[in-house]
């Protein structure tokens, strides 16, 4: 969903304007190509290792098909932009807006069940875990909504889109790195990674548009001030609270 929902805005001219209009369209394939890439090798890897299961609860199931089917949302509505199927894109669009309400509801109650059933990662605080990945979800809800609403404005579209999506490797990317042995460096660590994937495009923006798009500046920034605010928050006297009545 990087690019418009209703097929409108895309439509930026022919002849000269065709040249940069593809150029942009692959690029943000290419990107969503390299998140989906991610997002499967973690998990990939951790099945290689040993380290995650089919045993798992149903619900744990639920979670990962739910998050794994936006991403393969978000890569289908790329090539579909890309090939110039603006109507099928528009269609999907539609579907995948709602879709980002199930996956906030199905985030938000799973990483509350694994606090229940003592299912969180021993290197984690619960609290911090909780936290993080509340905020996660809520972030890239929020950013993905804020790119369907300027949907009619590809530029701003696409690249929200893309900080949604960047927002929501999280889980994929943490699988990638040895976040045992980082201790309260593990959100900064998830940071780092997401970062290069914003500098990419903020590269392109220079290269291609001579500036960086402020839509890069308020996704990144939000994604930034989440985690800034994750262990302040998991410390809180109220999450503390809420933290020792699920697992209590």
């Amino acid at each position: 969903m990087a690019t418009i929902m209703d097929g409108t805005a895309d439509r930026e001219g022919d002849g000269a304007h065709a040249a940069p209009i593809d150029r942009e369209r692959r690029f943000f394939l290419i990107m969503a190509i390299a998140i989906a890439a991610t997002v499967v090798s973690g998990f990939s890897l951790q099945f290689a290792m040993g380290r995650s299961s089919l045993a798992a609860p149903w619900w744990v199931h639920l979670h990962g098909v739910t998050f794994m089917g936006w991403i393969g949302i978000y890569l289908t509505q790329n090539v579909l932009v890309w090939r110039g199927q603006v109507a099928q894109h528009r269609r999907l669009g539609r579907f995948a807006a709602g879709y980002v309400g199930w996956m906030v509801l199905v985030g938000l109650s799973v990483n509350t069940l694994a606090a229940i059933h003592h299912r969180i990662p021993p290197f984690f605080e619960t609290n911090v875990f909780l936290v993080m990945d509340w905020l996660t979800v809520l972030v890239f809800a929020g950013l993905t909504w804020a790119g369907v609403r300027n949907r009619n404005r590809t530029d701003w579209h696409r690249r929200l889109m893309l900080c949604g999506a960047i927002q929501v490797m999280t889980p994929g990317v943490g699988r990638l790195l040895p976040l045992p042995f980082m201790g309260t460096w593990i959100l900064w660590s998830i940071w780092a990674v997401m970062a290069v994937y914003v500098a990419v495009a903020m590269t392109y923006d220079l290269v291609t548009r001579g500036k960086v798009h402020p839509a890069y500046l308020w996704g990144f920034g939000a994604i930034t001030l989440s985690v800034a605010l994750m262990r302040p928050l998991a410390f809180s006297p109220p999450m503390l609270a809420l933290t020792a009545a699920l697992t209590g």
